[in-house]
C-alpha cells in the first residue's frame, strides 16, 4: 500500500523528495520528540514489542528492516517491485516533523518488525499541513511477523496520534490482492468508506472512536493479554536459571519441585558454573548458558543474584525464551537503587518481546494433567481443581495454598507475582475470563495499578465466573514497597465501593476469601437470601439464625433434629430441604455425638448422598456445613461428588506428541478422576465464618441476575451539549488553564448558566452586604426566603447557626439579620446570601469528580455531619444508569428518610434520579469538568430544589484506558 506522494513517481521520484524540490514538500520543521507516543504492547501471540516514533538516527535499522522484507510485501507496500531503499528514500522515512509527517516502528530486540506512516493530505490528495484533517496511512510488516497483529496495534497507535495532530480521518490504498491489510482495516471498528478505482482498494476511516472499534480493541487486548499469560503458565520447555550445584538454594530448590509434580515437558538446569564433565542436575540436562542449550526454551525461571540478572535477560532473549519467572529480590522493594534496577529489567525484557512475572517472586503452578507445572517454591503440588489463585505477596501465597489444601479445595493455576512490575492482577483476569479450567477467581491484592481497567476487567469476569478480592495495606497510606500504582484522590472505601459495583466480591482477610472461594467453587450459586438450617444443637441453630440476619438473609426458623438424630436423619431433613421451594441454601449444623465412634465419615456420607439425589432431581442449592469439635469432617466432604462432571482439561493449545520425562524425574501421576474434581460441601468451624461466605454468595448471585439487564442511560430534553461545550471553551480560554494548571472555578452565573444547559436549575441566591440590600433582594426574589452566610468556614454549616428559613417579612429579614451578624461577624466575614425558599424536603447532596486512577465517580448522600460522619455515601463509575441511580439512591443507609420513614411524606425519587442521571451526563460529556457539587440538593414529595452549585474545569486528564493498548511504562 503506499501513499498518496508517492502514487505518481514513487518513493524516490520528485514529490517524494524532501527538499524544496519541484512538487516537494519543504523540509519537516523540528518538533520535540513526543517521548509520550512510545508504548509496550501485547501482540496477538502473547508476546511484546515497542512502538516508538521513528527518527532521523534509524537509517541503519530501516535498511536492514526493509532487506528482510519479501518482494512480495515490497510490491503490496509501493506497487511495483522496489527491491532497495534509496538514500532519499531512506532520508524521507526517517525524517518527520511529528505533526504532518509521523512514522512509527514495531521493534523487538532494538530491530524494526514493522513501520506505518501517515502523511497530511488536502480535499486533492496533495501533501497539506493544519488545518487540513485527511491524511494518507501506509504500513509494511516483516513477513517472519506477519499474523501476530502488529498491523492492528499499530493502527490503533497511530490513529490516536493522528487524532492528537487534529487529523480526523485516513485514507489508504491497497492492491485487492493484499488482503492482510484490507482486513486490518476493515476489521478496525472505525466507520469507513470503500471504493474501487484503477485497479486498487480505496479506503477511507473516520477516526473517531465507534463503540464497536472500543470493542474490538478491548477484545484483542484480551486475546494477547490472555495467551501471554497462557504461555508463561503451559510451557513445552522451562529453564531453571540459577539451580545451584549442591542441593538447597532457591534455584536448585524450585529444580525440584518441578521434578516433583511430574511436568510433562523439557526441563533445563544452566548454572555458568559448572565444572568440566558436569551434564546433569538431578538428572536433568545443565548447561552454562540458556543459549548452550540448544533447543527451544519456553520459560526460564531466574533465581541468581540481581546483579546477574541482566546478564541472564539478555541470554534469555537471544534464545527466542517467550517469558520470565524472576524469584530473585532486590528490586524496588530495597530502595531507590532497586527501582532503578527493577525499570531496567522490565525494559531490558521487553525489548526482547518477553513478559516477566516478578522479581522477587514466589512462582507460579500450572495443575493441567497435560503440563503439571511447579515453577515456584511451594514444596507440593496443589490438587487439579477449578480455583485460580493470584497474590501479590509471597508469604501470602503460601499461607493461601496450605489453607486450601486443608479445606480440601484444588487450584487451576497459580501466580505470586512479587512485585508485579510486568504481569499484574489485570493481566492473571484477562487469562482466567476465559479459561474453562477455572471457575473461581481469588485474588490477593495489595495494590492495583491501573484501578480503571482492573474494574472493567473484574465486571467483565465477574459477569461469568465469581472474582473474590482480598486488599492488604488498606490502611497504611502507601503502596509497598516495590509496587508502583497511580496517585489517586478517592478513598479506599470508594474504591471498595466501586469494585463491588462492578461484582467483586470484597472481603476483608484471608480467612474469608478461603472460606468464600471454598463455597463459590464448590456449590451452585443460591438463587436468594431464603436460609433452611438443621442440625442435632438448637443453640448452634440459633447462632446460626442470629448470623443470617446479621447478613441480610431471610432464615426459616431452625429445624432441630436434636441431638439423638442419626445420620440418616440428617440425610433426609437434608434432602426435604433441598426438595423445598421456599428455601433457596442450606446450612446443616452438627455436633459431635458423645461416646459414638465413626459417625463422622457416616454423616458425611449421608450428607453427599442427600446433596446428590437433591442435584439429580434437578435442585441446584447451595449446602453449608457448620461443625463444632468434629474433627475430620471437613475432609470427609471435601470428596463429596457432583452431578455435574469437571470438563477435560488442557491448557496446551496445539496437541504434540508427548515430551519425554526428564532422567531421574518422578513419573507423572495418572489423570485425576472426574470426581476427584467434582463439587464439595464446604464446612466451617464457626457459623458466622459459614453465613458470611453464604451471604456474599447470595449477594453475587443477585449481581449476575442484575447484570444481564444493567439498565440504560437515558436520553433527556432540554440538554444543549454545544452550549455547554463553548461555555467550556472560552472559561478555559479567558482563564489560561493550561495543562499543569490546577483547574478553574466557576463564578455562581457561570455555574447556573453550565448546569442549566443541562436542565439544572440553579436556585439564585443574591449578595446581601447589608440588610438594605438583604431587603431589595427579598422583595425581587419573593418572600418567604432563606438567610444564609457564604464563607468558606461556615458554609454547609448550618450546626452553627448561619442559616436562618421561612422569612417571611422584613422585619422578621432584618432582625435575622442583626441577629446573624452580631452573632457571627461582620457582613463582609460572613458574606450572607438571600435565596428564596423551596419546599420542604430531605436534604442531599450530589457529588461528581475526575479522579485519574478511577475514572469519573458519581455520588450521593444525605447532607448533614452524621452522614458525613458514618461515611453513608454511595458511589457508581459514569456514565450511570437509570438502574445505576435507582441502586444509588437506595444503598445508602439513611436511604429510610426518603420513603417516609416514621411516618414522613415519601419525597420525589424520580425526580431525585433523573437529577443524578444529568449529572452524569454531563460529567461524561464534558471530560474538562472536573467536579461539580450540588449541595444541598433539596428533594420534596413534589421535586428536588438545588440550592447550592459548584463546578470546577481543568484540561482533560489522561485516560489511559481508553487509549491505544499499551503495558504500564517505565
Amino acid at each position: 500500500m503506499r501513499s498518496t506522494s508517492e502514487q505518481a513517481d514513487g518513493p524516490d521520484g520528485p514529490s517524494g523528495e524532501v527538499g524544496g524540490g519541484a512538487g516537494g514538500r519543504p523540509a519537516p520543521e523540528e518538533h520535540a520528540y513526543p517521548d509520550h507516543w512510545e508504548a509496550d504492547v501485547v501482540l496477538r501471540d502473547g508476546g511484546t514489542a515497542r512502538i516508538r516514533p521513528i527518527t532521523a538516527d534509524d537509517a541503519d535499522r530501516l535498511v536492514s528492516f526493509y532487506e528482510q522484507v519479501s518482494d512480495e510485501s515490497k510490491y503490496y507496500r509501493f506497487f511495483a517491485p522496489y527491491p532497495r531503499l534509496s538514500a532519499k528514500d531512506v532520508h524521507r522515512f526517517t525524517h518527520h516533523d511529528f505533526v504532518d509527517r509521523v512514522g512509527l516502528a514495531a521493534t523487538v530486540g532494538g530491530e524494526f518488525i514493522a513501520t506505518v506512516r501517515y502523511d497530511r493530505i488536502d480535499d486533492r490528495g496533495r501533501p497539506a499541513s493544519t488545518p487540513a484533517d485527511e491524511a494518507e496511512v501506509a504500513f509494511l510488516v516483516q513477513d517472519a511477523h506477519q499474523g501476530r497483529g502488529v498491523a492492528s496495534a499499530l493502527l490503533e497507535h497511530i490513529a490516536a496520534v493522528a487524532r492528537e495532530r487534529g487529523i480526523r480521518r485516513f485514507a489508504a490504498e491497497v492492491l485487492p490482492a493484499n488482503t492482510k491489510m484490507i482486513k486490518v482495516f476493515t476489521d478496525a471498528g472505525y466507520t469507513q468508506k470503500r471504493s474501487f478505482e484503477d485497479g486498487s482498494v480505496r479506503l477511507h476511516l473516520d477516526l473517531e472512536p465507534t463503540d464497536r472499534s472500543l470493542a474490538v480493541q478491548r477484545a484483542r487486548e484480551q486475546r494477547a493479554e490472555a495467551r501471554s499469560v497462557q504461555r508463561l503458565l503451559a510451557p513445552a520447555s522451562v529453564a531453571v536459571v540459577g539451580a545451584g550445584r549442591t542441593p538447597g538454594g532457591v534455584g536448585r530448590t524450585v529444580l525440584r519441585n518441578l521434578l516433583g509434580a511430574g511436568f510433562t515437558g523439557r526441563v533445563y538446569a544452566v548454572n555458568p558454573g559448572l565444572g568440566p564433565g558436569e551434564t546433569e542436575l538431578d538428572g536433568v540436562p545443565a548447561f552454562p548458558s540458556v543459549a548452550a542449550v540448544g533447543a527451544p526454551v519456553d520459560l526460564a525461571i531466574v533465581a541468581v543474584p540481581a546483579e546477574r540478572v541482566p546478564e541472564v535477560v539478555a541470554d534469555c532473549g537471544e534464545h527466542g525464551v517467550r517469558g520470565l519467572v524472576v524469584l530473585s529480590a532486590g528490586y524496588a522493594e530495597s530502595g531507590t537503587e532497586g527501582r532503578a534496577r527493577q525499570r531496567a529489567l522490565v525494559r531490558q525484557a521487553r525489548s526482547y518481546g518477553m513478559r516477566i512475572i516478578g522479581p522477587n517472586a514466589f512462582g507460579i503452578i500450572d495443575t493441567a494433567a497435560d503440563v503439571r507445572l511447579n515453577a515456584s517454591l511451594a514444596p507440593e503440588m496443589p490438587a487439579a481443581g477449578r480455583i485460580g489463585l493470584f497474590t501479590q505477596s509471597a508469604a501470602i501465597g503460601v499461607a493461601l495454598l496450605a489453607r486450601l489444601h486443608r479445606r480440601g479445595a484444588g487450584l487451576s493455576s497459580f501466580i505470586s507475582a512479587g512485585n508485579r512490575a510486568d504481569v499484574s492482577g489485570n493481566d492473571v483476569l484477562q487469562h482466567w475470563y476465559d479459561d474453562p479450567a477455572t471457575d473461581v477467581v481469588l485474588l490477593y491484592l495489595e495494590s492495583i495499578g491501573n484501578p480503571r481497567k482492573f474494574t472493567r476487567l473484574a465486571r467483565r469476569t465477574a459477569a461469568v465466573k465469581p472474582v473474590v478480592v482480598v486488599k492488604g495495606a488498606r490502611h497504611s497510606g502507601s503502596a509497598p514497597p516495590g509496587h508502583r500504582v497511580p496517585v489517586t484522590r478517592v478513598p479506599h472505601a470508594t474504591v471498595d465501593a466501586l469494585l463491588r459495583q462492578a461484582g467483586v466480591i470484597r472481603v476483608d482477610t484471608v480467612t474469608e476469601l478461603v472460606d468464600a472461594g471454598v463455597l463459590l467453587a464448590g456449590q451452585p450459586l443460591p438463587a436468594g437470601p431464603r436460609v433452611a438450617i438443621l442440625g442435632n444443637s438448637e443453640s448452634l441453630g440459633l447462632l446460626t439464625y442470629d448470623a443470617c440476619l446479621t447478613e441480610g438473609l431471610r432464615p426459616q426458623r431452625p429445624l432441630d433434629l436434636t441431638t439423638a438424630a442419626t445420620p440418616a436423619d440428617f440425610r433426609d431433613a437434608l434432602a426435604a430441604a433441598l426438595a423445598d421451594d421456599t428455601c433457596d441454601a442450606v446450612v446443616v449444623t452438627a455436633i459431635p455425638w458423645v461416646g459414638i465412634e465413626g459417625t463422622t465419615e457416616v454423616l458425611a456420607a449421608s450428607l453427599r448422598e442427600a446433596v446428590a439425589g437433591g442435584g439429580a432431581a434437578g435442585a441446584a442449592k447451595p449446602v453449608v456445613v457448620v461443625h463444632v469439635e468434629m474433627g475430620g469432617l471437613a475432609e470427609a466432604l471435601s470428596a463429596a461428588t457432583s452431578t455435574r462432571p469437571a470438563p477435560a482439561r488442557t491448557r496446551r493449545p496445539t496437541a504434540a506428541a508427548p515430551a519425554p520425562v526428564p532422567q531421574g524425574a518422578p513419573e507423572a501421576p495418572e489423570p485425576p478422576d472426574p470426581a476427584a474434581s467434582a463439587r464439595n460441601i464446604p464446612a466451617y468451624p464457626a457459623a458466622e465464618r459459614a453465613v458470611r461466605a453464604l451471604a456474599e454468595a447470595v449477594r453475587y448471585g443477585q449481581w449476575r441476575r442484575q447484570a444481564a439487564d444493567p439498565g440504560r442511560v437515558p436520553e433527556y430534553d432540554a440538554i444543549d451539549q454545544a452550549g455547554a461545550a463553548a461555555l467550556i471553551d472560552r472559561v478555559l480560554a479567558e482563564r489560561g488553564a493550561g495543562q499543569e494548571s490546577r483547574g478553574v472555578t466557576l463564578t455562581t452565573d457561570e455555574t447556573g448558566e453550565l448546569l442549566g444547559r443541562y436542565g439544572i436549575a440553579v436556585r439564585p441566591a443574591l449578595p446581601a452586604p447589608g440588610p438594605d440590600e438583604a431587603v431589595a433582594a427579598a422583595v425581587r426574589l419573593g418572600y418567604p426566603v432563606a438567610l444564609k452566610t457564604t464563607a468558606p468556614h461556615l458554609r454547609h454549616r448550618p450546626d452553627l447557626g448561619g442559616v436562618r428559613l421561612d422569612l417571611a417579612t422584613e422585619e422578621q429579614l432584618r432582625t435575622a439579620y442583626a441577629e446573624l451578624t452580631e452573632a457571627l461577624g461582620k457582613p463582609e466575614e460572613l458574606q450572607p446570601v438571600v435565596q428564596a425558599m423551596a419546599p420542604r424536603g430531605v436534604d442531599t447532596v450530589v457529588r461528581a469528580a475526575i479522579d485519574p486512577a478511577v475514572g469519573a465517580v458519581l455520588s450521593f448522600g444525605l447532607a448533614g455531619a452524621a452522614s458525613e460522619l458514618l461515611g453513608d455515601t454511595a458511589h457508581r463509575l459514569i456514565p450511570a444508569t437509570d438502574r445505576d441511580a435507582a441502586e444509588l439512591v437506595r444503598s445508602i443507609r439513611t436511604a429510610p428518610l426518603l420513603f417516609g420513614w416514621r411516618g414522613s411524606a415519601p419525597v420525589d425519587t424520580p425526580a431525585l434520579e433523573e437529577l443524578l442521571l444529568r449529572v452524569s451526563r454531563l460529567v461524561d460529556d464534558h471530560p474538562e469538568i472536573v467536579s461539580v457539587a450540588l449541595e444541598p440538593a433539596v428533594v420534596a414529595p413534589g421535586g428536588v430544589s438545588v440550592l447550592g452549585a459548584a463546578v470546577r474545569l481543568a484540561p482533560p486528564p489522561p485516560t489511559t484506558d481508553l487509549g491505544p493498548r499499551r503495558l504500564p511504562s517505565y
